[in-house]
C-alpha cells in the first residue's frame, strides 16, 4: 500500500492511497477458496468447483464486498499510523471509471481520502473562572401563595338554582362551528368552566353570565392571531352552548383536614412538599444561569480555528430546524423582515459556536475520565419512552438497536457531568437575586 499526502493545510488533509490490484486478488481467491466449499452447484461436488467458474458465478459481487471492506480497513489504518484524529469519517473519492476496471481485476485500487483533523488546544486551568450563581431565597408568603392556589383550584361546589356569576362554575355541552361548519376539537358533551379563569379563548366566558341551567346560547367568538391551530387563528366562530347547570363555589380552610384531603400528613408536610418543588424550579433556573455564563467564558478564551465538515454538519441540523419551525408556524422571512443571507450567517456563528463549546467539553471529559454509567442511560431511555404512552415497546426498541439514536440520549448526560467537573473547580460565588431578575431571560438566552 502507497499513501501519499496531497494536501496539509491549517485542519484540512486530503491522502491519495493505493493499494495493489494482487492484495484484491489474493483476497478474492481466499475468499472463493472458502466459499467453494460451502455452496452447492448443480454439477458440482462439494469443494470440488473449478475457481474458474467460482469467478464467474460470484467474482463481481465478492470482489465489490472485499473492495469496499479494503477500503474501510486502510483508511482506518492510515489514519492510525498517521496518529490523527479526524473530526468526522473521512470523504472517500474513487472514480467511478476506476472502480469498473478494478472490479474486472485490471488496475490498482487508487482512493483519494479527504478529512478535517481535530484541534489542538490547552485546556486551562478552571480556577481562575470566576461564576455567579444567582440564589433566590424562598420566603414562607410564596410558599402560602402556592398552597393558596392548589386550595382555589380544589374549592368545591355546590349547584345553585340562580344565573351563572363571575367565580361560578359552568356544567355545560358545546359545538364550535367554523362558517357554518363544526371544526375539529371545538366540542364537549360535559365540558366545564369557571367563569373568570380565562380558560377558553377571550370573550367566550363572559358571555355565561347571567346564564342558568336549561338556557342555550349561541356564541361568537375569534380566535387570537397566534393561536396554534394555523385553520383557526384569527378566525371568527360560534359556539352552540347548552347549559347543563351552574355550580355556586365553596370555602376552603387551609388547615390540617386541608392536607389531609390531599392525602397527606398535615399542613406542616403539604408546606415542606411545595417547597421543595419551589427550590427544584428554582434550582433548574439557576444551572441554566450558571451553565450559560460557563459556556459564554469558555468561548471567551478559546478561539481556535474549527473542523469546517463539522461546522458545516452543524449547521445545516440547525438550518433545518430553523427552517421547520417557520413552516409549521406559517412565516418567511418577509413575514419576518429579516434578510435570509443575514440570518444563515448569524446562525453559523451559532454553529461554530456549539462546535468550539463540544470540543471543548469532549477534550475535557476524556482527559478527566469522565464516564456516562449504563445505568444513567437506561433511566434516560425509560424517561423517553414514558413520552409516548401506548408505544412504549416500539420505542424501547428503536432505541435499543439503534446505536446512534442511543448516543444522542447520552451524550447531553455527557455534556453535563463534564460542565459538572468544570464547576467543582471553577471560582463560583452565590449572589441572591429576586424571583423576577432569575427567572428574566434576556436575547442572548434565546439564542442559547
Amino acid at each position: 500500500m502507497q499513501v501519499t499526502e496531497t494536501l496539509a493545510e491549517g485542519l484540512k488533509r486530503e491522502l491519495k492511497v493505493v493499494i495493489p490490484a494482487s492484495d484484491l486478488a489474493s483476497r478474492l481467491d481466499t475468499y472463493l477458496e472458502d466459499l467453494k466449499g460451502k455452496v452447492q452447484i448443480r454439477g458440482f461436488r462439494p469443494g470440488k468447483v473449478p475457481m474458474a467458474h467460482m469467478k464467474r458465478m460470484y467474482g463481481r459481487q465478492a470482489t465489490a464486498e472485499i473492495l469496499n471492506e479494503m477500503i474501510t480497513e486502510t483508511t482506518r489504518s492510515v489514519v492510525e499510523e498517521r496518529n490523527e484524529k479526524p473530526a468526522l469519517q473521512p470523504e472517500i473519492d474513487l472514480p467511478e471509471g476506476d472502480a469498473e476496471a478494478i472490479l474486472e481485476g485490471s488496475a490498482d485500487i487508487a482512493y483519494t481520502m479527504s478529512y478535517d483533523i481535530l484541534p489542538e488546544f490547552e485546556i486551562i486551568d478552571f480556577k481562575t473562572v470566576q461564576i455567579e450563581r444567582p440564589v433566590v431565597e424562598i420566603s414562607d408568603e410564596e410558599v402560602d401563595e402556592q398552597i393558596a392556589q392548589i386550595a382555589e383550584n380544589n374549592k368545591p361546589f355546590a349547584e345553585k338554582d340562580g344565573a351563572a356569576e363571575d367565580g361560578d362554575r359552568v356544567q355545560m355541552s358545546y359545538v364550535g362551528k367554523l362558517d357554518g361548519e363544526p371544526f375539529e376539537g371545538g366540542a364537549d358533551e360535559n365540558g366545564q368552566l369557571v367563569i373568570g379563569s380565562k380558560q377558553f379563548i377571550p370573550g367566550f366566558e363572559e358571555q355565561l353570565v347571567g346564564l342558568k341551567a336549561g338556557d342555550e346560547k349561541t356564541i361568537e367568538v375569534s380566535f387570537p392571531e397566534d393561536y396554534p391551530a394555523k385553520h383557526l387563528a384569527g378566525k371568527p366562530v360560534t359556539f352552540d352552548i347548552v347549559v347543563k347547570a351552574v355550580e355556586a363555589p365553596g370555602e376552603v380552610t387551609i388547615d390540617d383536614e386541608f392536607a389531609k384531603g390531599l392525602g397527606l400528613e398535615g399542613l406542616d408536610k403539604l408546606k415542606e412538599i411545595i417547597r421543595g418543588q419551589i427550590e427544584s424550579q428554582y434550582g433548574a433556573m439557576t444551572r441554566q444561569k450558571v451553565k450559560r455564563q460557563l459556556l459564554d467564558k469558555l468561548d471567551e478564551v478559546y478561539t481556535f480555528d474549527l473542523p469546517e465538515r463539522l461546522v458545516e454538519s452543524e449547521f445545516d441540523q440547525v438550518w433545518r430546524q430553523v427552517e421547520a419551525d417557520m413552516q409549521r408556524e406559517g412565516k418567511s422571512f418577509d413575514d419576518e423582515d429579516a434578510n435570509e443571507e443575514e440570518t444563515r450567517a448569524e446562525y453559523r456563528k451559532i454553529a461554530e459556536r456549539r462546535v468550539r463549546l463540544g470540543l471543548v467539553l469532549s477534550e475535557v471529559g476524556e482527559r478527566n475520565e469522565v464516564k456516562v454509567g449504563d445505568e444513567e442511560v437506561q433511566k434516560a431511555l425509560y424517561e423517553r419512552v414514558r413520552q409516548f404512552p401506548g408505544q412504549e415497546k416500539e420505542v424501547f426498541e428503536y432505541y435499543r438497536s439503534n446505536p446512534q439514536a442511543l448516543a444522542s440520549l447520552q451524550a447531553p448526560l455527557y455534556e453535563e457531568k463534564v460542565v459538572d467537573y468544570i464547576l467543582e473547580l471553577a471560582d463560583v460565588t452565590d449572589k441572591t437575586v429576586t424571583k423576577d431578575e432569575l427567572m428574566a431571560e434576556d436575547e442572548a438566552d434565546e439564542t442559547a
